[in-house]
């Protein structure tokens, strides 16, 4: 049994427990403040590639990373570094995390934020918006049948965005043909945990212009970055290489600025899905993409230690 099958195993065990809850996630849901625009805060400033900073202790491929991290301060780091959004980990089986880390990110910071999970179920979307998640993780390759669909068309009724993450090109097309307007590449097999950017190089391609992509996994200098965005990616999504760093922040900001090129897609172009924010009812119509956040108030220096590789 690879990694993602005992994920997923642990993952419809979590579903069985909080279906029972189900109907207070959705009015607490209900109730959450709007959702901010994920599509908006990485399409802008034009011309540049978009960072999305991670908020991970570890994971199975690379073990510890950074047990020790505060997630407020850390994306507020990120933020104030120029992260156009943040991704938490809330799995806490595999990667230490949790919902609570979503929320405490999310009162801290003006970014989007996204829940970064492995989600099976129309519960968990209740779930993710409940703790105020602005986005959410779809991965195609667990996702069989009309449930990609379900959940997509879910999130959106919810007010959030989707990035729905494709990894060959057979999942690309899925996720086109149920309409995804962000595209998340990852550049890394989650049977076995390799990288390669090259599977970003050859996917971008096939996507259409108006859909928002981003490349994952991988990417650990600004050339990989100038490389993605020549090819046409809107955005990274990075976490180990930021975390790996003695200051995080810093090395956010080394990376901000890579243009990010056009793309002519050889593929047909999606059917248009997503209504227009303003056919999006008061309570789930998401936010316009926030301004750039403040500096943190100066503190004292934190040392943090980072774990050994796996």
């Amino acid at each position: 049994m690879s990694i993602l099958d005992r994920i997923v195993r642990t993952k419809r065990a979590e579903v069985r427990a909080l279906r029972p809850a189900r109907a207070e996630l959705a009015r607490a849901a209900r109730s959450a403040p709007p959702a901010r625009d994920l599509r908006s805060a990485l399409r802008g400033p034009p011309g540049d590639v978009a960072i999305i900073a991670e908020v991970k202790r570890r994971s199975p491929g690379a073990g510890s990373i950074r047990e020790d991290l505060d997630p407020p301060d850390l994306a507020a780091d990120y933020a104030a570094s120029g992260a156009s959004a943040i991704s938490v980990l809330t799995d806490r089986t595999y990667f230490g995390g949790g919902l609570d880390d979503l929320r405490r990110v999310r009162a801290r910071v003006r970014r989007p934020v996204l829940r970064k999970d492995f989600l099976i179920d129309p519960v968990q979307l209740d779930e993710s918006r409940a703790a105020g998640a602005d986005a959410v993780l779809l991965i195609v390759r667990i996702l069989e049948g009309s449930l990609l669909g379900e959940l997509l068309r879910g999130a959106r009724a919810h007010g959030m965005a989707a990035l729905v993450e494709v990894h060959d090109a057979a999942e690309l097309e899925r996720a086109l043909a149920a309409g995804a307007d962000v595209v998340g590449i990852n550049n890394r097999d989650l049977s076995t945990f390799r990288s390669s950017v090259a599977v970003t190089l050859e996917l971008v391609r096939r996507i259409p212009s108006d859909v928002v992509v981003i490349s994952e996994s991988g990417l650990t200098t600004r050339e990989d970055l100038a490389t993605v965005g020549a090819a046409g990616a809107d955005a990274v999504l990075m976490g180990e290489a930021l975390l790996r760093s003695p200051r995080p922040g810093d090395a956010v900001a080394a990376l901000t600025g890579v243009p990010r090129g056009s793309r002519a897609a050889t593929g047909p172009e999606p059917r248009p899905t997503t209504p227009p924010p303003s056919s999006f009812p008061a309570a789930t119509r998401p936010a316009t993409a926030p301004g750039p956040e403040p500096a943190p108030a100066p503190e004292p220096p934190t040392t943090h230690r980072t774990g050994p590789l796996a």
